[in-house]
C-alpha cells in the first residue's frame, strides 16, 4: 500500500501543482509506474473543474460558471496539456522534417501556429462544455440545484471527460515508441518501461467513470468511439511525422480528445 501511494504522489506531483509529501520526487522507476494513475488524475482535475461550476453556476451565469471550471483545470495542472497543444500546433505547423518539428516543439517560445491553436482550443472548449451542461439540465426536465439526477450527470460527465482523455494519451506509450533519442525531456522516463499492471491500471480509471455515466444512459458509452477514432489519428500522425511521440504530443492528444469527448456527447442527446 505505501509502494502504491509513492506512486500515486508521484503521479499527482508530476501531472498538477497540487502539493505533495516532501519525500515525493521524480524517480524514474515509481514515474514510470505512475503512468497508470494519469487517468485517476483526471477524476481529481475533472472534480476539481466541476465543483467551481457548482459554485460559479450558483453564483453567477452558466458562461461564467464554465469559464471558471477551465481556469480551475488550468490551474491544477499549470497549464501542462495546453501547454503541450500550443507546443504541437507550433512544432508540426512550422516543422517539416523529424529533427526541425522536435527543435520546435523543444522551444518555450510560443508561435503564431500555438497561440492561433489554443485560443481556437478554448473558444471550442467554452462552448462544447456550455451546451454540455445546458443539455444536462433540460433533458433532466428539473433545475440543477433542485434536483441531484442532472447534478450527479454533469459532475460525472465532467470527471469523465478528464478521465477518459488521458486514458486516450497515455495509452499511446503503450503502443508506440519515444521520438526522442537524447534524455532532453522530463517526460522520458514514462515512456521506459510499462507493464500489464501499468496498462490494466490506466485502463480501469480511463474507464470507470463513463461506465458508471451509462447506468444513467447507456448510450453515453458511444462516445468512446469517436474519442479513440480521433486518439488513432493523432498517434498515426505523429508516427509518420517524427517516428513516435512526446510528451507535448500526449499533452495535445489529451486537450484534443477531451474536446472530442463534449462534442461526441452532444451529439448523442442530439440524434440517440
Amino acid at each position: 500500500m505505501k509502494k502504491q501511494l509513492h506512486i500515486f504522489f508521484t503521479a499527482l506531483m508530476f501531472y498538477t501543482r497540487i502539493p505533495c509529501p516532501k519525500n515525493i520526487d521524480h524517480n524514474p522507476d515509481f514515474l514510470n509506474k505512475s503512468s497508470r494513475c494519469f487517468p485517476l488524475i483526471g477524476w481529481i482535475v475533472g472534480g476539481i473543474s466541476f465543483v467551481f461550476y457548482y459554485l460559479g453556476a450558483f453564483l453567477f451565469t452558466n458562461e461564467i460558471a464554465v469559464i471558471l471550471s477551465i481556469i480551475a483545470g488550468i490551474l491544477t495542472t499549470g497549464a501542462f496539456h495546453e501547454d503541450g497543444f500550443a507546443d504541437v500546433c507550433d512544432g508540426f505547423g512550422g516543422g517539416w522534417t523529424k529533427e526541425k518539428i522536435l527543435l520546435i516543439m523543444k522551444d518555450s517560445a510560443i508561435g503564431a501556429y500555438g497561440a492561433i491553436g489554443v485560443v481556437l482550443l478554448f473558444l471550442l472548449k467554452f462552448i462544447a462544455l456550455s451546451e454540455l451542461v445546458h443539455n444536462a439540465i433540460i433533458l433532466n426536465k428539473d433545475l440543477l440545484f433542485t434536483n441531484h439526477y442532472p447534478l450527479i450527470t454533469i459532475s460525472l460527465l465532467f470527471i469523465s471527460a478528464h478521465s477518459i482523455s488521458r486514458l486516450s494519451a497515455i495509452s499511446i506509450v503503450f503502443t508506440h515508441q519515444y521520438s526522442r533519442e537524447d534524455a532532453s525531456s522530463k517526460s522520458k522516463p514514462i515512456a521506459q518501461n510499462f507493464t500489464w499492471k501499468e496498462v490494466v491500471g490506466a485502463l480501469f480509471f480511463g474507464l470507470l467513470p463513463i461506465v458508471v455515466l451509462s447506468f444513467f444512459q447507456w448510450q453515453l458509452l458511444l462516445a468512446l468511439v469517436p474519442v479513440f477514432i480521433a486518439r488513432f489519428f493523432l498517434a498515426c500522425y505523429f508516427q509518420k511525422w517524427i517516428d513516435g511521440y512526446t510528451g507535448d504530443c500526449l499533452g495535445a492528444t489529451q486537450q484534443v480528445c477531451e474536446v472530442v469527448f463534449y462534442l461526441s456527447i452532444i451529439g448523442i442527446w442530439k440524434f440517440i
